[in-house]
């Protein structure tokens, strides 16, 4: 049924938005939800203070969608959840507000979903907004050195996929959840504030047994990294501190202690990266916390 249900049972979807100072985003973004093919969801957006009219925006031009207006920036893991817990739709998706979808993404999403029970998420494939022909990401895998990776990014979009097929997690810019896992692993970790979070999520979890496949037909256009620059001090810190969180939370063990060498390897490299791009302090800053 991809049509609203009856007015006193909640919609199959809820669609979690979390906004901070996006208002030139938004109109493509709810626009292109609002045109989905499957119309039974609704949307929340939920604000992290924003100074830039967004919720004024949303109010007044898009008054089907719900709105979260925080006190302050609470960070993205914190406002996704104020998000799902405000609804009791069985499935969730997480996007963010620099995307637009293709008018039968949602419907493609939910489909896969709903062919297993298994499944607690599933993967869209994200394309870069500014080249179209280009992905960004068709899920996300963890490599040996504990580092998320986004799959196929960079390279062209040849199509010719047509069944969902497996993979280890969603990325969260535009991500199809099933509530029930996200309320048994425990919601986005708070901590995390940005970055990770979604690759976090993931590995918890696979490890209470629930899968995740990525869906070729659910296409997204993102603006990447448009709300935080790229190597921005905010960005260079979370992202090294996350990136340890993420490895000690959830890493196998003993496995651990058999690629520790490849992971502090790889943590010396990024730093002396870090180090000749002028973003030393606030790479070691992130993993001193």
């Amino acid at each position: 049924n991809s049509h609203p249900t009856e007015a006193n049972s909640p919609p199959q979807v809820a669609i979690v938005i979390t906004n901070w100072n996006g208002r030139q985003f938004l109109t493509a973004c709810l626009a292109s939800i609002l045109a989905q093919d499957f119309q039974d969801f609704e949307v929340w957006l939920v604000d992290n203070a924003s100074t830039d009219g967004s919720v004024e925006l949303v109010r007044s031009r898009f008054p089907r969608v719900k709105v979260i207006q925080n006190e302050a920036n609470v960070g993205l893991c914190a406002a996704n959840n104020r998000g799902i817990l405000a609804t009791e739709a069985e499935f969730v998706v997480i996007l963010n507000n620099d995307t637009e979808l293709e008018p039968d993404c949602l419907g493609q999403l939910v489909a896969a979903m709903k062919a297993d029970p298994q499944l607690g998420m599933c993967a869209s494939k994200m394309r870069l907004t500014d080249r179209r022909d280009m992905i960004e990401s068709s899920g996300i895998v963890i490599d040996r050195a504990g580092i998320p990776w986004g799959l196929a990014s960079g390279t062209l979009d040849r199509g010719g996929e047509s069944k969902p097929t497996p993979v280890f997690g969603a990325c969260g810019g535009a991500a199809l959840y099933r509530r029930s896992m996200l309320l048994e692993i425990g919601l986005f970790d708070e901590d995390l504030f940005v970055y990770f979070e979604d690759a976090d999520v993931a590995w918890r979890g696979q490890w209470a047994g629930w899968k995740c496949v990525y869906v070729p037909g659910a296409i997204v256009y993102h603006a990447h990294s448009a709300t935080i620059k790229e190597g921005s001090p905010f960005k260079t810190r979370l992202l090294g501190r996350n990136k340890v969180w993420l490895i000690a939370k959830n890493y196998p063990w003993p496995h651990l202690l058999w690629y520790a060498p490849l992971i502090l390897l790889y943590e010396l490299m990024a730093i002396g990266y870090s180090i000749i791009t002028g973003q030393g302090r606030d790479a070691l800053r992130g993993r001193w916390e």
